[in-house]
Order: C-alpha cells, then sequence, then structure tokens
C-alpha cells in the first residue's frame, strides 16, 4: 500500500481473469479510463450520468493500484479486463468523442470517503440484468434526468460521507516496499508503515500480538508481530520483512479492510456467519452468499486449488467453481451446491485460521446520542469519549493521552480542544455531533491506516463546490 494517492502515468492490464494465461498490456492512465468508459457505458447518456459513472472507474482502478491488490498476491499487474473482478477493457477498441472529453478534464479527480486516503472501492454494475451494492449504472441516466449533479449521484449511490477529490498529482507510481529488509533495530517511517497494519491485522488474527507502541522503530513487540504474522502464513518465520513479507502483509491488510467495509455496509456477519444458512447454489443471492463468498476468499488463499472469487452476494458460474474445487480438496460431493457438509468445513477452516471469530466482535465507534458532552460530564460516553482519543493520541503527538476515567474534567477539555483545533472545529471543548462524529471518524480510520489530517490534501480540492 502507497503513503499517498497519485495519478498514476501508466497502468497495466491484465487481457484475462488474474489465473488466466493472458497477455498484459500497459496504456497510460487516462486512455485506460476512456476504454473503460467506452466499454461499460453509452456516450449518449446524459452528460452529468458520464461524469458519475466516470468517476467511479477512477477510483476503482486507484484503489486497485493504491492497494497493490494484485502485485501483492505476486502478478506482473495492476487490474485486469475480466468484469467478473474488475471493469471491462478491450485492447485497441474505438474512444467515443463525448467520453474522450470528459475524461480528458476529470481523469484526475477520485473518490473517498470523507477522512480517509484511500480511492473508494467504487463497485458499479448496469442495474437492469445485474444489480449490486454499489453504483447502478442505468439508474445514474434516471438520476441525471431528475437533475442530479455527478456528486450528488456517487453520495446516492455510495453514501453523503464521500468526497471527490480534485487535480490530484499525476506521476510515476512507486511500490511501497522500500527495497531492502526491515529488521530489528531499523528506525525509519517504514517501519511505522508496518506496525500500523499489523495491529489492525491482528483483530481479526489475534495471535499476532499488539505492537504497543506505534513509534518507526523495528523493536522486539514488532519483531513478534512479524514472526507470529510469518508463522499463520507459512512464511519463514525469521522476523525479517523482505518483499514476500511485506507484501503478505498488504494482501492479508487489504482483506480484513474490504470486509470491515463489507460489514459497515449492513452485512451482519454476526447474525449469519455461525449458523448454516440453508442450501446455497447457483442463482442464489444475498448475504448467505456474501459470507460464503468471503469464506471462499479465505480458503483460497492457503489451498491454491480453490481460486478466489468476488464478494458480490451472487452465487454465479465463478462462486460455483471454487465450491467445487473446494469440494474436491477436502473430500465432499463435488456437486457445486453448499449444503451443512460444505458449509461446516468452510467454517472449521475459517475458523482454524483466525479469520472469523475475532471478526465478529470488533469493536466498532458508536453513533452520537444527541447528548453534548462538556466539563463536568460522567458516564459511559464520556469513556468511549475517551477511548476514541486515547486510540488518536498514539498516532498524532498533538493531541496529549488521557486516562479512560468517564468523567469530563480538565484533562479531557484540553484534549477536545486541541482535536478541535486540529481538525477544523470551533474549539470550545464541548462534544456535539460534528465533534463526535469527527472523532469517531478519524478513531475508525486510524484503526485501519488510511486517515490524513483535516481528510485532504493541500492543493486538492473537494466535491463539486470545492468545499471539503
Amino acid at each position: 500500500m502507497l503513503d499517498s494517492v497519485y495519478i498514476p502515468e501508466f497502468i497495466t492490464v491484465h487481457l484475462g481473469a488474474p489465473r488466466e494465461n493472458a497477455s498484459n498490456v500497459t496504456v497510460s492512465f487516462p486512455d485506460y479510463i476512456k476504454n473503460v468508459a467506452s466499454s461499460e457505458i453509452y456516450p449518449t447518456w446524459p452528460a452529468n450520468a458520464l461524469r458519475a459513472n466516470i468517476y467511479a472507474q477512477i477510483s476503482f482502478a486507484l484503489n486497485r493500484i493504491y492497494t497493490e491488490w494484485y502485485r501483492s498476491q505476486g502478478y506482473p499487474f495492476d487490474i485486469t479486463a475480466s468484469t467478473q473482478y474488475d471493469q471491462k477493457f478491450i485492447a485497441g477498441r474505438d474512444i467515443f468523442e463525448s467520453i474522450n472529453t470528459i475524461v480528458d478534464q476529470i481523469f484526475n479527480d477520485y473518490l473517498r470517503r470523507q477522512g480517509n486516503v484511500e480511492p473508494l472501492f467504487a463497485q458499479f454494475c448496469n442495474g437492469t440484468t445485474v444489480t449490486c451494492p454499489g453504483l447502478s449504472q442505468w439508474g445514474t441516466v434516471t438520476l441525471a434526468n431528475q437533475g442530479m449533479t455527478p456528486y450528488e449521484i456517487v453520495q446516492y449511490y455510495y453514501g453523503e460521507d464521500i468526497d471527490i477529490v480534485r487535480n490530484a498529482p499525476v506521476q510515476a507510481v512507486i511500490e511501497s516496499y522500500p527495497g531492502y529488509v526491515l529488521q530489528f533495530g531499523l528506525v525509519e517511517e517504514s517501519v511505522k508503515f508496518l506496525q500500523i497494519r499489523l495491529n489492525r491485522i491482528s483483530r481479526n488474527y489475534p495471535a499476532i500480538p499488539k505492537i504497543p507502541t506505534i513509534n518507526s522503530r523495528f523493536d522486539l513487540a514488532t519483531e513478534q508481530a512479524v514472526i507470529a504474522f510469518q508463522k499463520i502464513f507459512n512464511l519463514t518465520p525469521d522476523g525479517l520483512v523482505g518483499k514476500n513479507t511485506w507484501y503478505k502483509i498488504a494482501f492479508i491488510y487489504n482483506n480484513v479492510k474490504r470486509l470491515s467495509e463489507l460489514n459497515s455496509e449492513g452485512l451482519s456477519l454476526s447474525e449469519v456467519s455461525k449458523q448454516f444458512p440453508s442450501v446455497l447454489r447457483m442463482g442464489d443471492t444475498g448475504d448467505g452468499v456474501k459470507v460464503l463468498q468471503y469464506y471462499l476468499s479465505v480458503a483460497s488463499r492457503f489451498v491454491s486449488a480453490v481460486p478466489p472469487v468476488a464478494i458480490d452476494g451472487v452465487f454465479g458460474q465463478k462462486t460455483k467453481d471454487a465450491v467445487t474445487a473446494f469440494q474436491r480438496q477436502y473430500g465432499l460431493v463435488q456437486d457445486g451446491i453448499v449444503g451443512r457438509n460444505t458449509w461446516n468445513q468452510l467454517y472449521r477452516l475459517v475458523k482454524g485460521v483466525g479469520a472469523a471469530v475475532p471478526l465478529f466482535d470488533l469493536a466498532e465507534p458508536v453513533d452520537f446520542d444527541g447528548v453534548l458532552l462538556r466539563r463536568g460530564s460522567r458516564g459511559e460516553r464520556v469513556g468511549l469519549l475517551q477511548e476514541y482519543l486515547t486510540v488518536i493520541a498514539r498516532y498524532d503527538a498533538d493531541i496529549p493521552a488521557i486516562p479512560v476515567t468517564s468523567y469530563f474534567g480538565d484533562q479531557t477539555y484540553n484534549a477536545v480542544i486541541r482535536f478541535q483545533q486540529e481538525y477544523g472545529l470551533t474549539p470550545d471543548g464541548i462534544v456535539g455531533k460534528n465533534t463526535w462524529d469527527r472523532i469517531t471518524s478519524v478513531y475508525s480510520s486510524l484503526q485501519d491506516g488510511m486517515v490524513t489530517r483535516f481528510g485532504q490534501f493541500p492543493g486538492y480540492t473537494i466535491n463539486e463546490n470545492g468545499a471539503g
């Protein structure tokens, strides 16, 4: 994963599914987006619909590059041309003039959630023959005809906490691996990068010990966390972070982060994962299928014969193929149908590698309850506020660390003031909805290693009107 978001000069596309024997082509990033847009949508659509779709296509591609999704798995490309995994790209195709013009104007704009650095994993589908939890391509036409702006359209599909980052810099993207082995005693920024991600992974893999101090120093706690990670993922447990370990950490981090996003989008894994939902087969859709696809994705990391699948809630041919491959490996009836035996075997595998159970109990921040917190306040909400600020203080030396006492005293007041000053809020020491929401947003993002102060970069403008 990369520290900053840049628009790449070039992108390498695999002209097939990830494991398929197909050619790779390298094209300029604007030309790639023009090709995808010309392949995915119609040039006669309203301009606002075209722009909304192109924002999604740009953000999706940038997410693949930013997270090094394929390169962290050892593939020599950034994205595929398979719509099962990514978005449609047809080598050598003609580009529509209306799309050519729009892409030239906005190719270095992208979507992200407020408070996050990472470009949005902007899922989309046509909205007619295929539906999905993301943007509906044909639906954007209806919304544009109703007078919605591109920003309003992407908010409609992805939520009100979406920003459009404008005029991101264009430069060659350098891989995140520093180029040399990280080991005990080293002190540098890449170690902090490593520590943040290991701590996030440890929430799903509790056998990995937490690193108590994130300080860019490769200390004993960091070495122990690395060794535990290496043991779980069948790497040489030497505590040295070479390229293989670095990118395996990046790959697993991306997976647990993506699953956390699924959970936040309404998929309640704690309600459906541990029980066998019903027989699942080709044509089924819904939360049970999403959980099945997650289990298969975990299995694919440990059983090479099981291909990875998209977590889209649709039991299609790729999901059936992965189920059949799993059944073959575990001596089950190879019918591509998920009955109780197949489900239980999948669940045992996932639980065995530590990926399932801790995920169900993640401590997510709670919403503002309408009660102002200020000096003299007491109770559970004050305790939560102090916990959130304590986490933020670990990453931001300007925020003072405070004890969790459930009493809003001078120390809590001073920490709130400093937070409000740093994040552009009225520094009154009172925690209302704006301050609470910003604190919980930063807390969540820091847990994932994804935040930047004020949620934006110098020189960028955000949203349709340029306001953050």
